[in-house]
């Protein structure tokens, strides 16, 4: 082929540090808007993020050229470090190290779309622990349950 050309649509989860409730209004919209922006910076179309208090959920498209890892990186490091320069009370904060990334077919993009659309409604009567090992056993992946929240 004379090109690359891939379809890989992303829904990626992390949280904050031991699940700090850290992410409130007004500074949670201006983190969403920043995060989506260090993405698109680095080629990947963003189609929506939200999520909780201590977590968010974000659904993409990768580019070929762009590993997962090093997005997140990206993402994770530039975010936190922009939140606890403009919010001096965010002085402490952090994400997890680590991520949870599913795979999604177009055929389910409305689907997932509108999933991480209604995170408040979602979190009203399911824990972000519960929604993570739900997620995780939806789509079997192996993991350890005490490692998860470490």
């Amino acid at each position: 082929m004379g090109q690359t050309l891939t379809s890989i649509l992303l829904h990626v989860i992390f949280s904050t540090k031991n699940r700090a409730p850290d992410i409130r209004p007004p500074t949670r919209e201006r983190l969403w808007r920043y995060i989506a922006g260090i993405m698109r910076s680095s080629g990947t179309k963003v189609h929506i993020i939200n999520g909780g208090h201590d977590h968010i959920h974000v659904l993409f498209t990768l580019p070929p050229t762009l590993p997962l890892a090093d997005l997140m990186r990206l993402a994770k490091t530039n975010s936190s470090r922009w939140l606890r320069r403009e919010f001096p009370a965010h002085r402490g904060f952090a994400w997890q190290p680590g991520y949870a990334a599913f795979s999604v077919s177009y055929s389910r993009f409305n689907e997932v779309f509108e999933y991480i659309a209604h995170q408040e409604a979602h979190h009203r009567s399911r824990s972000f622990e519960e929604e993570l090992v739900s997620l995780l056993r939806k789509n079997e992946l192996e993991f350890e349950e005490k490692h998860l929240w470490s």
